[in-house]
């Protein structure tokens, strides 16, 4: 993509689009639902969006997370396997497994590397001033990735990367609301305990991995400050809004949060092989502006892609993000 990355742009951009080649490198190999076509189709999606729309996109690319930045939410054991299993399928010249449902190839320790700095920048971005909102368009995803295990086609959680970033940057709360279809079971146990961090997720139930109850609701410092919302196969757009409005605002009340972090799955939308419900791409611009809405407009935002395994309707999707985020 072009346009949108000089100093003069950056004084008129309204979001931010971060990018870097190397996400697109992660193959975890033929058939795989998270493969190497998902990213082009959500660029060929924008790159056919209006030019106004891509005039008000700051586009980045992003820098490469420092390995040790890891170390922030998961144990060296499980970031050593992630390395060690790429380094045996660049011999093998082959996807391999990192664990069951996992899989690896010569690309991906950069890739990932890739896709938690796209979140990090993200972050630096919207608390720098620079622009309000920012997307990290970025894979493999991350929030099933729990502090010891990667699972779920994730190997690193960048979502919660992004929010300890921020942390150490001197932001008090952040709140995390998850749309993926999934529960994301790595970023609730990253977070269980942490009274600065409120996670929210909506999302399919009973479904993978099987966590995410009503009643998970964290624990010591951190009780109260995860609030999981099931929802049965088949939620439209307009019943899925109404929980999102009530749980997000609830969230919100209680956390006065000073930075919102969206775990940006679209695999909500209808025609997804790996969900049940039947959201469109024009619900996900007003699922955006209803958390610009409950939150604030001083409450920066970032966006960091999930799920969604139907390319070209997750492209449209991501396309309606855009247009919530740059013409509110």
């Amino acid at each position: 993509m072009s346009g949108g990355a000089g100093g003069g742009a950056a004084a008129r951009a309204a979001t931010a689009l971060l990018l870097h080649p190397d996400c697109g490198r992660h193959d975890p190999g033929w058939g795989h639902p998270e493969h190497q076509g998902r990213l082009p189709a959500i660029v060929a999606a924008l790159e056919h969006a209006t030019p106004e729309l891509l005039g008000r996109v700051l586009q980045r690319e992003a820098r490469p997370a420092d390995p040790d930045v890891l170390e922030w939410c998961h144990a060296p054991p499980m970031i050593a396997r992630a390395r060690e299993a790429v380094a045996n399928a660049a011999a093998a010249g082959a996807p391999l497994a990192l664990s069951e449902d996992t899989s690896v190839s010569a690309a991906s320790w950069d890739a990932a590397l890739a896709a938690v700095g796209s979140a990090l920048d993200g972050v630096d971005l919207v608390l720098d001033g620079v622009v309000p909102s920012a997307f990290a368009l970025c894979r493999p995803p991350g929030h099933h990735a729990t502090p010891t295990r990667s699972m779920g086609f994730c190997l690193f959680n960048s979502v919660a990367l992004a929010a300890l970033h921020a942390r150490r940057r001197g932001i008090g709360r952040v709140l995390i609301v998850d749309w993926d279809v999934h529960h994301g079971n790595g970023t609730q146990d990253i977070f269980w305990e942490d009274p600065a961090v409120y996670y929210v997720s909506l999302h399919q139930w009973p479904w993978y991995p099987g966590t995410g109850a009503p009643g998970e609701r964290g624990a010591g410092a951190g009780h109260g400050t995860t609030l999981n919302r099931t929802l049965p196969a088949g939620t439209d757009g307009a019943r899925y809004l109404d929980a999102f409005a009530d749980a997000v605002g609830s969230a919100a009340r209680a956390h006065r949060p000073e930075l919102l972090l969206i775990s940006a799955g679209f695999d909500t939308l209808a025609g997804d092989p790996l969900g049940g419900f039947l959201l469109e791409p024009s619900d996900m611009r007003t699922l955006t502006l209803a958390a610009r809405d409950i939150v604030g407009e001083r409450v920066p935002l970032v966006a960091v892609l999930e799920g969604g395994y139907a390319p070209a309707r997750t492209g449209a999707a991501v396309v309606e993000v855009f247009r919530a985020l740059a013409h509110g």
